[in-house]
Formats: structure tokens, C-alpha cells, sequence
């Protein structure tokens, strides 16, 4: 771990300020919430993946000052929970050691897989799904609210519009699960960009402490992760408080294995004439129907493992990072 200096410090400060603000915006605009939170992992991560764990550390403190000076000390650990996730995620990222301690070549730094790091981005966001829900007394009672409040306003607008009593009951079943398994999706999908972008935009700059890695051969899913997800599944079956955490559990670890299906997919389709035309039909039909996106679904499922990225230490020449499975 490096010295901390003051432009370090101040990148730091900076970035809490940064994450603090899109916080509250984040709960200032409810439907935003999951936008402006994973926005504001962008700039922990950012510094976190450049900067280091020391730098980090200050940006979730200046975040937690802020927040409870600016609004109350309630609002400063949310906030502070809510930019540790990010923080987390690039100590993993940044965690290395010679390659020789798994057998590998004396010459070669071996870094934290990035199945991992999807194992704890999964199991995070669908911890910060249940914490919301928990906060906002998510429950039957209030999805109904929301849905006897939506049916009076079409009711309204079309008086003519006869809606059946029977079907507004399943519609209130049906959401009141739907709801935390799309919130943990979408969550681990914002989450993963924001990943993402923070490494092109560390790279760019040239601070980046992990070397970038070529994601379509990398981003998998932990095989550990397959267990915690068929365990949820079931879990769901159960109703009731079981059921809803266990619905945001699956909404995140799903969303872990399709993104992961379409990485196999990129890598899988390398070199082949059809590879662009095909994958625009995935994606878009992926987005519309749910049987192709069921079958990236399986694809991620099918194709657990770990992709350690083997990088030239210091003290070697300079080489193209090398992923190894294992």
C-alpha cells in the first residue's frame, strides 16, 4: 500500500463529495434510485482502481461527513453503506501476487478472478436491495397502494375500461416479486458498468493498478454462485419475507449469469463472419422475449469458472495480459 500524499487526498475528498451528491439525489428521486446509486459508485471505483485502498478509504469517509452534515447522520451511514460496495469491489480488483505461489511462472503477477469479484457484486447488490426494502416497509400492503392507485387513475382517464377484480389481485401477487428480482438486476448490471467504465477511465489515464483483462474471456460466474441461486429459487416457494428476500437474490445472481452468457457468447463467436449480425439479434430479441434471454441464461449457468489474468510483474518485460483457467 502506497504513502498517501495530498493530491491523493484531495482526489479522494473529491470523489466522496462526488458519490455524496448523487446519493441524495438518489433518494430524492425514488425512481431513480438505482441510476444515481450505481452512479455514484463510478467515482469510488474510479479512485479506488487508481488510487488505491488508502484513497478509497478517504472518499467513503468524506462521502459519510458530507451526507451527515449536509443532511442528517442517518443519511451519512446509508451513504456511507451504499459507497463501501464500490470500495470493496476495487480492494478485490486490486489484490495480486506472484503467479509462483500457484504454480505459475516466477515472472508472472497473478490478480483477485473476476468471477470473484462477480460473486460479491451479486451477493452486495442483493444485499442493498433487501437494506432498501427493508427501509421503505416493502410489502403486499404497499405494492397493492401502488396498484390501486395506478388502476384509479386508468379508471379515470377510461371510464369505459372494465378491469376484473380477479386479474388486479394476480397483477399484485405477481408484482410484489417481480419488483425486488428486477430491482437486484438491474443493480448488478449498473453496478458492473460502473465497473467497467472506472477501468477504461483508470486505463486511459494510465493509474490503474490492475492491468485491464480481456472481459469476454474473464467475466464468469463462480461455480459457488449456481448454489446460492438454485437455493434462492427455491427459497421463493416459501412466501412471505423468505420469499421477497429471496426474490432479490435471484433478480442479482441471475443478472450475474446472463451477463456472464453474453461475455461465453462474445468469446464463443470470435472470429466468425456472422458474429456481429448474430449478437445484435441476441441482444435485441434478449431485450424483448424471454426464452432467448432464458437461453443466455443457461449459457451463463453452463460455463462456471475462474479466469485468473497473469500479468508481467515489475520487474519483467511488458506482455499482453494472459488469462488462465482453473
Amino acid at each position: 500500500m502506497k504513502k498517501l500524499n495530498a493530491k491523493e487526498l484531495g482526489i479522494g475528498a473529491l470523489a466522496g463529495l462526488t458519490a455524496a451528491l448523487l446519493v441524495y439525489g438518489a433518494t430524492n428521486q425514488p425512481l431513480l434510485f438505482i441510476l444515481f446509486g450505481a452512479l455514484s459508485a463510478l467515482p469510488i471505483l474510479i479512485v479506488g482502481l487508481g488510487w488505491g485502498n488508502l484513497a478509497v478509504i478517504v472518499a467513503v469517509a468524506a462521502a459519510g461527513v458530507v451526507g451527515a452534515v449536509g443532511q442528517s447522520l442517518y443519511f451519512g451511514l446509508f451513504t456511507v453503506l451504499l459507497t463501501l460496495i464500490p470500495a470493496w469491489l476495487s480492494h478485490l480488483a486490486n489484490l495480486g501476487r506472484p503467479a509462483s505461489e500457484l504454480g505459475g511462472p516466477d515472472h508472472l503477477m497473478a490478480w483477485y478472478p473476476l468471477s470473484d469479484i462477480m460473486l460479491h457484486l451479486c451477493g452486495l447488490a442483493a444485499a442493498v436491495i433487501i437494506i432498501v426494502g427493508v427501509i421503505m416497509g416493502y410489502n403486499a400492503d404497499l405494492v397493492g397502494q401502488v396498484i390501486d392507485l395506478y388502476v384509479k387513475v386508468m379508471s379515470e382517464q377510461q371510464p369505459a375500461l372494465q378491469l376484473d377484480p380477479t386479474a388486479i389481485e394476480k397483477t399484485k401477487f405477481l408484482m410484489l416479486y417481480t419488483i425486488p428480482m428486477v430491482w437486484g438486476m438491474i443493480w448488478v448490471m449498473m453496478l458492473l458498468a460502473a465497473y467497467y467504465v472506472a477501468t477504461r477511465i483508470v486505463t486511459a489515464s494510465k493509474h490503474n493498478l490492475r492491468p485491464r483483462e480481456d472481459i469476454p474471456s474473464a467475466l464468469r460466474m463462480n461455480r459457488n454462485a449456481i448454489f446460492v441461486f438454485l437455493v434462492a429459487i427455491v427459497a421463493m416457494f416459501f412466501g412471505g419475507v423468505v420469499a421477497l428476500i429471496a426474490a432479490a437474490i435471484v433478480g442479482a445472481f441471475g443478472a450475474g449469469f446472463i451477463v456472464s452468457g453474453f461475455a461465453s457468447l462474445h468469446y464463443r463467436t470470435r472470429g466468425k463472419d456472422w458474429r456481429v449480425p448474430v449478437l445484435i439479434l441476441c441482444y435485441l430479441t434478449s431485450f424483448l422475449l424471454t426464452l432467448p434471454l432464458f437461453i443466455i441464461l443457461v449459457l451463463g449457468l453452463s460455463d462456471t469458472r475462474k479466469a485468473i489474468s497473469l500479468t508481467p510483474n515489475k520487474d519483467a518485460d511488458a506482455s499482453k495480459p494472459t488469462d488462465t483457467k482453473i
